[in-house]
């Protein structure tokens, strides 16, 4: 696993910089585990764009990840180690003892050929899932879940983990990757180590066109706007707009908390904003 370069035989090439994917040891994926899925292009259920600059996109099918985790006593062996189009971490597929596949996320290091195991008695090492509470402190862990056997939530892209850092009683302190401190229940599942590709933070597209490919847009500056088009547009020569930043509807677009989830505040130790 890493990273490589190009020779800058085009300006597309210089600053290209993208993973070596050599720990992949499939080029397909397994057809029984994958369903189609519809390009939503950042629209609602109504149709209304809520989420902008995506659209187009290479077509893709969706992997069907087992977040669950609950085929506990039945271990299983990884198969292979695959890319998975709907997400930034690798995917494994594992055999379990009984013939049936699944996919999960890949832990990182884990390899084709090691064995499995999830739920009370499991052993603790890398790729294992297991209850909160069998998990010692200060471990690295993936693959979270809020509620026991709703199935993983928390630390599920790529280079993620949180840590376990406390235990009191039947909840345990988690340290998120945003760097809150969340009680959760101890019967929660999660997996032992980090999300596999870590150098993906690390990758360079390099060029527009592959960022197409991606289903991402362009994206312009208000500044470069007309003021018909957007609140900072306009002015003679370049400006930096001489106003806060905000949206084309003129809503404030930085500092302000979005957070209104007040059912769920008590489980909060500390905020990731480092308030008490």
């Amino acid at each position: 696993m890493g990273l490589k370069s190009y020779r800058p035989l085009t300006p597309t090439l210089r600053y290209k910089q993208l993973n070596d994917k050599k720990e992949l040891t499939a080029d397909k994926p397994y057809k029984p585990l994958t369903v189609g899925i519809k390009r939503g292009s950042g629209r609602s259920t109504l149709g209304e764009i809520t989420s902008r600059r995506r659209g187009g996109g290479h077509k893709k099918s969706y992997r069907i990840i087992d977040f669950k985790r609950n085929r506990a006593g039945i271990s299983c062996t990884v198969e292979t180690i695959e890319y998975d189009p709907n997400r930034s971490a690798r995917i494994a597929l594992v055999k379990y003892v009984d013939g049936k596949r699944q996919y999960i996320i890949a832990p990182l290091d884990i390899k084709v050929g090691d064995v499995l195991n999830s739920g009370v008695g499991a052993e603790y090492r890398i790729g294992n899932a297991l209850p909160l509470k069998d998990i010692p402190l200060n471990t690295f862990i993936h693959n979270i879940e809020v509620k026991p056997g709703k199935g993983a939530q928390i630390a599920r892209s790529a280079g993620a983990n949180a840590e376990l850092v406390a235990k009191d009683g039947k909840l345990c302190q988690v340290r998120l990757p945003s760097g809150e401190i969340r009680r959760i229940p101890e019967d929660c599942l999660a997996t032992v180590g980090q999300v596999s590709n870590i150098d993906h933070m690390n990758e360079v597209s390099g060029s527009a066109g592959r960022s197409r490919w991606l289903g991402i847009r362009p994206s312009v500056r208000g500044v470069a706007m007309n003021p018909v088009d957007h609140p900072l547009g306009g002015g003679e020569g370049r400006t930096s707009g001489g106003r806060h930043p905000c949206s084309p509807w003129g809503k404030n677009c930085k500092g302000k908390k979005t957070r209104n989830n007040k059912r769920t505040d008590h489980y909060i130790v500390r905020h990731r904003q480092k308030r008490a």
